[in-house]
């Protein structure tokens, strides 16, 4: 486990990022700012991990604007987590970030133990109004993931797409679901196949098992977990990227990406915080494309190389998703192989 803060506090006056924070003033002409919110992310993998480093890049782009305090600490097990969550709350700490898929129970547990702390959490459970202090949020990028799943449906010649996973859990069913929806705009009649590698971050896992599908005949691979395109670019097939931009990455290789942004979350969580009227909510809904939460990454190198007839579904389709015209299913049934 490794707990770092590698940031110093700021504070910014005669900004416009300050003035939210100015809470009142004392004699004539004399203002004074809010302390930055103490805060903590305690996470079960490295922060380099795609979902993680979302979580992690939102944090410090809120310390750096003075909103908060930040340290965190990566690689917990799941039998630490509940330890480490009572460390930080014991050390100040005001806001709690993390992601509890391994360790529901115990993370409520604690939460329970400190309800002057706001503890926002990845789940695929919802909120308790008993548990005030506890708030749940997810990547909810079925937007984005549909999107991409058009472009990819565009590409593939042998109508035989892979899908590589983590787990099957809902946070990864859904956008599978709506990867392979979009896919299916394209060509109804598409075959998929669909694994879960059993972990969060195995790379030469995941290399491994997106190997296999090639050998079964995918052209296009859903590299739902790190390693998936590595094994696409070294056989000379495609690949659709998910939460992360790797186009940079792999410029021959990944076409498209759904992205998460986890600004609008967190920034929400702190705007609570700040105010006093943090609860038990589902933050969920700040991930839609509505709410700026997930964005289709730029083609990059593929930029002219998707199909016309795709790139104009996907183009009038985010238009409809963002007027709330068009309304992405949210599948959180495992999926299956065709």
């Amino acid at each position: 486990m490794k707990i770092t803060n590698k940031m110093n506090r700021r504070h910014f006056l005669g900004t416009s990022a300050a003035t939210s924070l100015l809470i009142g003033t004392v004699g004539a002409g004399r203002v004074f700012a809010a302390e930055p919110i103490k805060t903590a992310g305690v996470y079960t993998v490295p922060v380099e991990q795609q979902w993680v480093s979302r979580i992690h890049k939102a944090a410090v782009t809120a310390q750096d604007r003075g909103d908060i305090d930040y340290s965190f600490s990566e690689n917990v097990s799941n039998t630490d987590y509940a330890r480490v969550l009572r460390e930080y709350a014991e050390a100040g700490n005001k806001l709690i970030i993390g992601e509890v898929f391994g360790a529901e129970q115990e993370a409520r547990e604690v939460a329970a133990e400190y309800p002057d702390v706001a503890f926002l959490m990845g789940s695929s459970f919802k909120e308790d109004a008993a548990l005030p202090n506890f708030a749940v949020f997810d990547n909810y990028i079925q937007d984005a993931s549909y999107l991409s799943g058009i472009i990819a449906g565009s590409m593939t010649e042998s109508g035989n797409i892979g899908l590589v996973g983590g787990f099957p859990i809902p946070e990864v069913n859904r956008l599978m679901h709506a990867f392979m929806a979009g896919a299916k705009e394209m060509n109804p009649d598409i075959k998929f196949q669909v694994s879960f590698i059993g972990s969060w971050f195995d790379p030469p896992k995941a290399k491994e098992t997106a190997f296999a599908m090639i050998e079964n005949g995918a052209d296009v691979l859903y590299a739902e977990r790190f390693g998936v395109s590595d094994a696409a670019k070294e056989k000379g097939v495609l690949a659709i990227g998910n939460v992360i931009d790797t186009q940079a990455e792999y410029p021959e290789t990944v076409v498209a990406s759904a992205i998460w942004h986890f600004e609008p979350t967190l920034d929400k969580a702190i705007a609570e915080v700040q105010a006093g009227s943090f609860k038990a909510a589902d933050y969920g809904v700040y991930s839609f494309m509505g709410e700026g939460g997930t964005t289709l990454a730029p083609l990059g190198t593929f930029e002219g190389k998707v199909p016309a007839e795709a790139m104009d579904l996907v183009k009038s389709r985010e238009a409809e998703i963002k007027s709330g015209a068009y309304t992405v299913e949210i599948n959180d049934a495992e999926p299956k192989s065709s």
